[in-house]
């Protein structure tokens, strides 16, 4: 009888291990993979992001109208800031800002 009873406690908690085992796979796999962010994310939102709202780029009157423009008019708010950021991390953001909002083609 105890051998009986021994086995069937065996049974009982490898069926409860595959189950616990195979809920921790479910649940691992519907968690969404976590992505890095890029530098000209970090860039742009350690230095921009408190006065720009998505609004400022989608507003009718933006001022950039391509890639160049684009990568221009970052060129030309890090140094109205005085961040003196180097030509990659410019385009860096400016990839960052096309990839989100423009959508220009771009020529690198």
């Amino acid at each position: 009888m105890m051998a009986i009873r021994s086995g069937a406690d065996r049974l009982r908690r490898s069926t409860l291990a595959a189950l616990f085992a195979s809920f921790g796979i479910l649940t691992a796999a519907g968690a969404q993979p976590t992505r890095e962010a890029t530098r000209g994310e970090l860039l742009y939102s350690t230095h921009c992001i408190a006065c720009h709202s998505t609004q400022v780029h989608w507003r009718e009157k933006k001022l950039t109208a391509d890639w160049k423009t684009l990568q221009s008019q970052v060129g030309r708010w890090q140094a109205v800031l005085g961040l003196g950021w180097s030509m990659e991390d410019i385009a860096e953001v400016a990839r960052y800002l096309n990839d989100l909002y423009y959508h220009y083609p771009t020529q690198d």
